[in-house]
């Protein structure tokens, strides 16, 4: 019984394209790899669009947009015109407007930096080597920001109304008047509301950017004789900027934004009016008073000044960080 010799591989021969190269694949499978990708991501496409770019193209176009109604409440006809930059000049001819541009100005001013300082304090004190139950105390501040902004706001209303409020009763007994919601310091009552919702939210991305640190960054630093200061201010303040810049542009956004707090303490303090905020003026105009083409131009001139904000504050960081 004979058996064929097995082909032995020849040495010092180098194997040719057609051996060392994969069969070509059908065009049809390569068409359907490059659709793959598209494929997976279209329902987030689909909906990335219809909840977001259509509602910004729609207010938009609304905002050039003027509706005249004939008859009291236009049962005789509604027609739509172009408007140019009518809603524009009306919106920022609202006194009441563009004061509360000005507020918000003023609420980001102070407290967005206690915010800041206040979570970046506290993630620092978790992620100190000496913190005790730092997993408890982590979960602890991030639970106000799962309590819905309603919620938090009519649990804090208690704590404003005269009657309701226990802090305001024992200040009472020791002969010290407060108002939280006077006109003066119902801005910084909104402002304590935030506060407590936000600060474990920014705390935890302050977190995660510590916890990218190498550990011998740290080593480095205690063999140079650095102690639990030294360390945070020269090495964990330094390498957690990003973080930092990130939790205030997204502060910038959401002060402008703000409208839950304001709208429900409405019905307890008689100082807020129906266009405190931007955001609540521009929710008047278009459900109060169906005037839809100056409160999409409200709309629009809030999106710009938080891009301006927020473009203004990344430049003057980009600018510290090269010096």
């Amino acid at each position: 019984m004979t058996v064929a010799p097995t082909p032995v591989a020849r040495t010092g021969q180098r194997p040719t394209a057609a051996d060392s190269s994969s069969p070509a694949r059908p065009r049809t499978m390569r068409r359907a790899q490059n659709r793959a990708p598209w494929i997976l991501l279209a329902p987030f496409l689909l909906l990335f669009v219809l909840t977001f770019l259509l509602p910004i193209l729609v207010a938009i176009g609304q905002s050039f947009t003027a509706i005249d109604r004939e008859g009291l409440f236009g049962e005789e006809g509604v027609t739509s015109r172009f408007a140019g930059f009518d809603n524009y000049a009306l919106a920022l001819a609202n006194d009441g407007f563009v004061a509360s541009i000005g507020r918000m100005l003023l609420f980001g001013i102070v407290q967005v930096p206690v915010m800041i300082v206040l979570c970046t304090v506290l993630a620092l004190l978790l992620e100190s080597a000496s913190a005790k139950w730092p997993q408890f105390f982590r979960a602890a501040y991030f639970m106000p920001y799962g309590v819905p902004g309603v919620i938090a706001t009519i649990l804090w209303s208690f704590l404003y109304v005269p009657g309701l409020s226990p802090f305001i009763d024992v200040a009472g007994a020791l002969g010290i008047r407060l108002d939280f919601l006077g006109p003066d310091t119902v801005l910084w009552s909104i402002a304590n509301i935030v506060t407590w919702t936000y600060t474990g939210y920014n705390m935890l991305i302050v977190v995660a950017q510590l916890k990218s640190i190498p550990r011998e960054v740290y080593e480095a630093a205690r063999v140079d004789g650095a102690n639990a200061w030294r360390l945070a201010w020269t090495v964990q303040l330094p390498l957690i900027r990003p973080a930092l810049v990130l939790t205030t542009v997204f502060s910038i956004i959401g002060t402008l934004q703000l409208f839950v707090e304001p709208q429900l303490l409405q019905n307890v303090a008689p100082a807020i009016d129906s266009e405190y905020t931007p955001n609540l003026s521009a929710y008047t105009n278009a459900f109060a008073f169906n005037d839809y083409g100056v409160a999409s131009a409200q709309a629009v001139l809030i999106a710009l000044a938080a891009f301006v904000l927020s473009y203004v504050f990344l430049a003057l960081s980009n600018r510290k960080a090269k010096r």
